[in-house]
């Protein structure tokens, strides 16, 4: 029995829902977002509660059941608050700048790095902070992987893109012949 699946996501007001078939659509007032169930799950709107239950005992039914509540709620909460990224550039020369819809790196390497920001991402950059804010969860944290895959952290100096809230492990260096 899953855990997730059992819960009831309560929307607020400002977000209306609605299924067709086996499609749901949210809706607020500046977004809109669906999720394509595939018939995987049993759906229920009694108002502004949604809940989920499974079409059969079988593993495949029962996972899909946590998956598509665990998604729904991420819809919920991208509309009303939305997600956040935050990302540390450390390093010498390191630089990063949002250029209309690109965000412009310099990670040292003998070239600039081009990151075309996707729609319905929002990036922005103070001092050595990269912010990635959107309502979409899997859009952030891809965006924020990719950037983070240019220079990731090194472990002796700690030099490269890390996620602010990530602690790097420090090596010690050679210690010289003895």
């Amino acid at each position: 029995m899953s855990r997730i699946g059992k819960k009831i996501i309560e929307a607020p007001a400002a977000i209306k829902i609605s299924v067709d078939g086996d499609i749901i659509s949210f809706e607020s007032a500046k977004n809109k977002a669906t999720l394509d169930t595939k018939g995987n799950v049993g759906i229920n709107v009694d108002g502004q509660t949604l809940t989920f239950s499974t079409l059969s005992d079988a593993k495949e039914h029962r996972a899909f059941w946590g998956t598509y509540r665990a998604l729904a709620a991420n819809i919920v909460t991208g509309l009303t608050t939305g997600f956040s990224k935050q990302l540390e550039i450390n390093g010498v020369g390191y630089r990063a700048a949002v250029k209309g819809k690109v965000l412009n790196l310099q990670l040292g390497h003998s070239h600039d790095i081009n990151y075309d920001i996707v729609d319905g991402l929002e990036m922005s950059v103070e001092k050595n902070v990269i912010t990635i804010k959107g309502i979409d969860n899997q859009k952030v944290g891809q965006a924020a992987a990719e950037i983070r895959a240019f220079r990731p952290p090194e472990p002796y100096k700690g030099k490269g893109v890390k996620y602010m809230e990530e602690h790097i492990i420090r090596k010690a260096g050679k210690t010289g012949a003895k």
